[in-house]
């Protein structure tokens, strides 16, 4: 209840033109491990009640920023900042946020309950107060009636919602979550994916979520970060992201991506560059099928094809040594229509102003390449 008033009371001040602080503002933030640069120079705001992800391949820099700002590991250079007050040389145990991790981290000798009020005990919380809360904060995850359980007696998706429950309980400010979906199997971490949503649309807290799965962050957040190599690539919206994607890096790692450049750009696209079009935006045709003046086209022969049920794919041969992806939906397409097209010569069809220019390079050691 409490987490919901105070949700309302700061969209009320947002509407009244009173400017509230961030959650979380890192400027100039850098941490070195010996010789080994981890995150270097990085600057970024997250909103109060916001749901953030930091998004990234193994090694890109998002885990050490978010131990960062647990106060987990002090940074080289740069500054933290916990809703306007400076947390940088703060120890963990006085920041107002909590963490989850992974592999969940409960006590096994303890019961759910005993894992769920531990903080509150530690606080010296009278003991019936803590078993109301920990009622409600179980209530909340859907364990009610668990509290005598252990941990060893409980399912994966059972045990996460039980390290939430006790990150909760004490109602922080900003909830960092280190990959805490990355131990179940994909129907569990899909239903948790949603419960996860649903939990911080109602406590009304910042919730900041490390993952290296790019549709999970897409269906999650508000906003998100991409880093890469440690630097950030890009902030912003899931649909910003997708759509229109900074750099290379970015346009290669958050979902399937072509490149169109040198000789196939020049054909194409009219221009010689770097460009990139999504899978699902391309349409295959006959070759005498007519095509719009605002649209680009290439001919090819469909080299293989992936059927998945849901949709198909279709790698296309084109000039140039080149392949490209087409991702159709099966509205009306059965695997003997799409297995059919196999061998054909088609005609590869898309708007052009779906067409994305890129930049002139990516990070160091990063590709993009045509999806084969």
């Amino acid at each position: 209840m409490l987490a919901r008033e105070n949700l309302a009371e700061s969209r009320e001040r947002e509407t009244a033109g009173v400017t509230t602080p961030a959650a979380i503002s890192v400027t100039g933030l850098t941490k070195r491990f010996g010789d080994t640069v981890a995150i270097d120079g990085i600057s970024l705001d997250i909103k109060d009640g916001e749901f953030f992800s930091l998004l990234g391949p193994s090694g890109s820099g998002k885990t050490t920023t978010l131990r960062l700002i647990a106060g987990f590991e002090r940074p080289s250079s740069g500054r933290i900042w916990l809703h306007g007050h400076d947390v940088t040389d703060v120890p963990p145990f006085d920041r107002d946020v909590n963490t989850v991790f992974q592999d969940y981290a409960l006590f096994p000798h303890m019961t759910v309950g005993e894992n769920v009020g531990y903080s509150l005990r530690v606080r010296g919380v009278a003991r019936r107060e803590r078993a109301t809360k920990v009622g409600e904060a179980l209530e909340m995850m859907r364990l009610g009636g668990f509290e005598a359980r252990r941990p060893s007696e409980l399912s994966g998706g059972q045990r996460q919602r039980v390290a939430l429950a006790r990150a909760l309980i004490n109602r922080p400010r900003v909830l960092l979550l280190d990959e805490p979906l990355g131990a179940l199997d994909t129907r569990l971490r899909e239903e948790m994916q949603a419960e996860l949503k649903e939990v911080q649309r109602v406590v009304g807290i910042t919730f900041i979520f490390v993952t290296h799965d790019q549709q999970e962050a897409l269906a999650l957040s508000d906003r998100l970060a991409v880093f890469g190599a440690g630097h950030i690539e890009q902030v912003g919206t899931p649909a910003e992201i997708y759509e229109s994607p900074a750099t290379p890096f970015v346009a290669g790692f958050v979902g399937a991506s072509n490149l169109i450049e040198d000789e196939l750009a020049t054909s194409v696209i009219g221009v010689r560059g770097r460009f990139m079009i999504r899978p699902e935006k391309i349409r295959i045709l006959g070759l005498d099928e007519p095509v719009g003046e605002d649209e680009c086209t290439v001919a090819g022969t469909v080299r293989d094809v992936v059927y998945l049920g849901a949709e198909t794919v279709y790698v296309v041969a084109v000039s140039g040594n080149r392949t490209l992806r087409v991702v159709t939906h099966n509205v009306s397409t059965t695997a003997t229509d799409a297995k059919a097209l196999q061998g054909r010569e088609v005609r590869l069809v898309w708007q052009r102003d779906q067409t994305m220019a890129l930049g002139s390079g990516a990070p160091a050691g990063t590709e993009l390449e045509a999806a084969t």
